[in-house]
């Protein structure tokens, strides 16, 4: 059974939400140079309680991403390199065997999977039966092994890697497992200025090397805790919808979508939007949910919840192509 909500601590943590949310970008920037869009959709997926596919080539930071916000909120952080022989319980543990004076014991031993803040890198490397091993517990937040379930820590959120150059030897995330990820988050590198930066930071002697706590773990439960209880008026709810609605070949009138989709999104693109604009309410200042705030959060919540066809690729069309027609058509 769940603790009561203490209203006043609800109050003020959401009075100061957005002093909180732009504190800890801040510190994560410091390490997270020229990346200020992924930070923050990254930190609203922590709280929404959402989990982050991100996608881009080597080198781009995403360690360091994952790593800076593990030190900013202080929770323990896990990394797992996702390999064509890496196996089911290699990632969540397995049991283990030992002989003692009282004969054979059974102990669980918890694999990387327990750790908060979980960095899946290259998921696209594991087989896919390793890879349903993680999203089963991404989904159900516990980990079933020899018959017992174990709850993963809370908060938990992966952020998963795949690079999107290198094919060979890689298994495609099928479309009913990329649904299970709220954001797909495309990094791209730095401007020329932010790269100098990057060099001034990971030199000897740079300043902002080490980014400190800014947040506990039982302020960003309490931040999870009002980002769910923020009104989402009917407005905002029915333009969800529709711009859902429109990823669908046969319930469209934008003429790319019929033109360039074979699968339409699922309503889990709806309730990732819902969840992440409320975040991004309460992180501009504001308790309701407006049209552009589920506007914004269209493009990482859906682009990879509807697949293209041959045709798209063949004409250089993308997700975000149609994305931004269908946000004309639902203005």
């Amino acid at each position: 059974m769940e603790a009561p909500i203490d209203t006043r601590v609800e109050m003020e943590v959401i009075r100061s939400f957005k002093d909180m949310f732009e504190t800890v970008s801040a510190e994560v920037e410091k390490q997270v140079v020229g990346q200020r869009e992924i930070v923050s959709h990254v930190l609203i997926g922590i709280i929404a309680g959402g989990n982050v596919l991100v996608e881009g080539a080597p080198g781009l930071g995403k360690t360091v991403l994952v790593k800076s916000f593990a030190r900013v909120l202080d929770l323990p952080f896990s990394r797992i390199q996702f390999t064509p022989d890496l196996m089911p319980s290699d990632i969540t543990g397995t049991v283990v065997v030992s002989r003692t004076d009282r004969g054979l014991e059974f102990t669980f031993q918890e694999g990387p999977l327990f750790g908060s803040l979980v960095l899946a890198d290259e998921i696209n490397r594991a087989t896919p039966k390793t890879q349903s091993a993680l999203l089963e517990a991404m989904q159900e937040g516990a980990v079933t092994v020899g018959g017992v379930t174990h709850r993963l820590p809370e908060p938990f959120f992966v952020l998963a890697t795949q690079n999107p150059i290198e094919m060979e030897g890689t298994y495609r995330l099928p479309e009913a497992q990329l649904d299970r990820f709220m954001f797909k988050l495309d990094i791209r590198l730095p401007g020329e200025r932010d790269i100098h930066r990057i060099i001034d930071i990971t030199t000897i002697g740079g300043d902002g090397l080490r980014v400190e706590k800014r947040l506990s773990r039982e302020e960003l439960l309490l931040m999870k805790n009002a980002a769910a209880r923020v009104p989402v008026p009917s407005t905002a709810r029915e333009k969800a919808v529709k711009i859902m609605l429109q990823t669908h070949p046969d319930r469209t009138d934008v003429p790319l979508v019929r033109e360039y989709v074979r699968c339409g999104a699922s309503p889990r693109g709806v309730q990732a939007m819902i969840a992440s604009a409320r975040v991004r309410a309460l992180a501009r200042g504001r308790f309701n949910v407006s049209v552009e705030d589920v506007r914004e959060m269209a493009a990482p919540c859906l682009r990879h919840r509807f697949f293209l066809n041959f045709k798209a690729a063949a004409d250089g069309v993308d997700a975000d192509t149609i994305i931004g027609e269908i946000l004309k058509k639902v203005s």
